[in-house]
C-alpha cells in the first residue's frame, strides 16, 4: 500500500513538473514570436504605408483604410506565414493576457500595431477602443449647446461599429449596408446637413486617436 501511495505521489510530482515545462516552452516560443512580429514591424515601418501612418503624427491614423491593413496583412504572411495576426494575438494571450477577442484578422493587426508602436500600453481589441473613443467625442461634442438627436446618434453608432469593423468609413460606404437600409447618403444628408463630411472625417480621426 505504501509502494503504491509513493508512486502516485510520484506521478503527481512528474505531472506538476511537467505542465511547468510545457508552460514554460509554451511562453518561450510566445515570447519569441512576440519579439519576431516587433522586430519585422520595426524593419518595415518607413517603407510601408500603414505603418509610416502608424508610427507618425496621432492625426494621421485618420488615413487609415481597411485596404492597407489588408495589403499589410497579405504583406507580412507572405513574408512570415507563421506572423499571422491570430497567431501573434495567441502568443501575446499566452504572455500577458488580452482584454477581449478581436472581431476579425485586420482588426487584431491593427491592435498589435498599435501595441507595438506605444500607441497603447496593453493589447486591447480594436472595437473597444473605437467605443472608448466614440464615447470621449460624443462627450465632447455635446458639452456646448449641441445634442444629437435620437436618429443621430443611430447613425453615429452605425459609423462607429463600421469603423471598429472596418478600420475606417468613406462617403462611399454609405451606399452599402448596413448604412442603404437606413436611407444611405441621402439619409445621412438629412441628419447632419453640411456637416455630415466633417462629421466622417471627425469620427475616423477621433476613434482612431
Amino acid at each position: 500500500m505504501r509502494k503504491v501511495h509513493e508512486q502516485l505521489i510520484d506521478t503527481i510530482n512528474i505531472d506538476k513538473v511537467t505542465a511547468s515545462g510545457w508552460e514554460k516552452e509554451s511562453k518561450d516560443k510566445a515570447q519569441e514570436l512576440v519579439t519576431t512580429f516587433a522586430d519585422w514591424i520595426a524593419a518595415h515601418k518607413d517603407e510601408i504605408t500603414a505603418l509610416q501612418i502608424f508610427y507618425g503624427q496621432p492625426y494621421r491614423r485618420r488615413e487609415l483604410t481597411y485596404k492597407m491593413i489588408r495589403e499589410l496583412a497579405d504583406v507580412i504572411i507572405a513574408d512570415k506565414p507563421f506572423l499571422a495576426p491570430l497567431s501573434v494575438w495567441h502568443a501575446y494571450e499566452v504572455l500577458e493576457g488580452a482584454n477581449g477577442q478581436p472581431k476579425n484578422e485586420l482588426t487584431a493587426l491593427v491592435s498589435l500595431i498599435r501595441k507595438v508602436a506605444g500607441i497603447d500600453a496593453a493589447l486591447i481589441p480594436y472595437d473597444k477602443t473605437v467605443d472608448k473613443n466614440f464615447q470621449d467625442w460624443v462627450f465632447r461634442k455635446q458639452a456646448g449647446p449641441l445634442k444629437f438627436t435620437e436618429e443621430q446618434m443611430k447613425w453615429l453608432r452605425m459609423l462607429k461599429d463600421h469603423i471598429a469593423a472596418s478600420v475606417s468609413v468613406a462617403i462611399d460606404d454609405l451606399d452599402y449596408t448596413p448604412f442603404v437600409e437606413d436611407g444611405g447618403r441621402g439619409k445621412m444628408w438629412q441628419l447632419f446637413g453640411n456637416d455630415m463630411e466633417s462629421i466622417i472625417n471627425e469620427l475616423n480621426e477621433a476613434l482612431a486617436a
